[in-house]
C-alpha cells in the first residue's frame, strides 16, 4: 500500500519560494505580500524573519501563509527595515515544524537566518562528515548545511563565508540570508533555480519570481547571476562572482513551476509557454508519447528561446 501511495505522490517537489527585502519601513508586511504571490511554490509551511539592525525577529508555522499569519498583530513583532521569507515544499527533510524556514541560528558574530530554494545532492555526505566532527543538527533539512558551513568559516565577512560554503555544496540553490545588519542573496553556478532582483523605492528586493515584485510595486532589474553573491548593507550594494557561470536552467520552471505572469531567466513565462505550444503543434500534430514531448520542449527552449533572448 505504501508503494502505491508513494507512486501517487510522485510529482515534482523541488520548488519553494524565497523573498528578501532591504530598506523599507514595512519590510515584513511587504515580504508577506510577496510570499502570497509565491504561494503556488509551496503550501506546507511559511515564515518571515526581520531585522531592525540590532536583532532578528521571527514568525514561522505550518500551513498556508494566510493561516500562519492569521493573527495580524504578528507583523508588529517583526520589526525593522529588512526581512526575508520562505514558503516551503519539502524536498529534503520531513514536512514538520522543525524544518520550517527561514532557519535561524545564533553564531559567534550574532544571529543569522537562511531561506533556501533547491536541493543539495551531496547533503548526506556532508552531514555525516560534519556530525563526525561534532556538529549537532537541529533539522533534517539540507538547508541547515548553509549555516553550519558559514559558522565554520574564518573568512572576514558573511558573504565571503557563504562563498566558501557554496563551493563545497553541490546541487541547486537560490538562497537569501539575513543578519542583524545585512541581506545576502546567492545562486548556484548552474542557475538551476531562479532568483530575481528588483528595486522598491531606495531599497532592494529579491524573489524566486517577479510576480512577487508586482504585488508590492517593485521594479524588476535583473536576475542574480549564476555563481553570484550579492550583499546589501550600510556599505551599499556589493557583488561577488564566487564561481564561473555555467548556466543550465531547469526547463520545468517555465513549463510547470512558475506563474505565467512572471519573468523567469529574463523571459516571459506566458510567452514561452505559447511558443512551446505552437512548436509542439507544428512538430507533433498527431500527438506523441510523453517522453518525446518533454524532449521536444527541452530542445526547443535551449535552441530557440535562448537564442531569441540573446538577439
Amino acid at each position: 500500500m505504501s508503494n502505491i501511495l508513494e507512486f501517487l505522490d510522485d510529482k515534482p517537489r523541488d520548488k519553494c519560494g524565497v523573498m528578501a527585502l532591504y530598506g523599507h519601513p514595512r519590510a515584513a508586511e511587504l515580504t508577506y505580500l510577496g510570499l502570497y504571490a509565491l504561494q503556488h511554490r509551496g503550501q506546507e509551511s511559511a515564515g518571515i524573519v526581520s531585522s531592525d539592525g540590532q536583532k532578528l525577529y521571527a514568525h514561522r508555522g505550518m500551513g498556508l501563509l494566510a493561516d500562519v499569519f492569521r493573527d495580524q498583530s504578528k507583523f508588529k513583532e517583526l520589526e525593522g527595515n529588512w526581512a526575508i521569507g520562505h514558503v516551503r515544499y519539502s524536498t529534503t527533510g520531513s514536512s514538520s515544524l522543525t524544518n520550517v524556514q527561514p532557519l535561524m541560528v545564533i553564531t559567534k558574530d550574532g544571529p543569522l537566518a537562511v531561506a533556501h530554494n533547491g536541493n543539495l545532492t551531496n547533503e548526506r555526505e556532508l552531514r555525516k562528515k560534519l556530525e563526525s566532527e561534532g556538529a549537532i543538527f537541529q533539522t533534517t533539512s539540507d538547508s541547515e548545511l548553509f549555516v553550519h558551513l558559514i559558522a565554520r568559516s574564518k573568512a572576514p565577512t558573511i558573504a565571503e563565508r557563504l562563498a566558501e560554503a557554496v563551493k563545497i555544496l553541490e546541487g541547486a540553490f537560490s538562497v537569501v540570508l539575513i543578519t542583524k545588519d545585512e541581506i545576502i542573496a546567492a545562486r548556484d553556478p548552474h542557475g538551476f533555480r531562479p532568483l530575481a532582483m528588483g528595486r522598491i523605492g531606495e531599497g532592494y528586493v529579491f524573489a524566486s519570481e517577479t510576480c512577487a515584485f508586482d504585488i508590492i510595486g517593485g521594479v524588476y532589474e535583473r536576475d542574480v547571476n549564476a555563481g553570484e553573491i550579492i550583499s546589501i548593507s550600510a556599505r551599499g550594494f556589493e557583488s561577488l562572482q564566487y564561481a564561473p557561470s555555467d548556466l543550465n536552467m531547469c526547463v520545468f520552471e517555465l513549463i510547470y513551476f512558475a506563474r505565467p505572469d512572471s519573468m523567469i531567466y529574463g523571459t516571459s513565462v506566458d510567452k514561452v509557454r505559447r511558443k512551446l505550444g505552437k512548436v509542439l503543434a507544428e512538430e507533433a500534430p498527431g500527438g506523441s508519447r510523453c517522453c518525446d514531448l518533454c524532449s521536444r520542449l527541452v530542445k526547443y527552449f535551449r535552441n530557440r528561446v535562448l537564442s531569441t533572448k540573446r538577439n
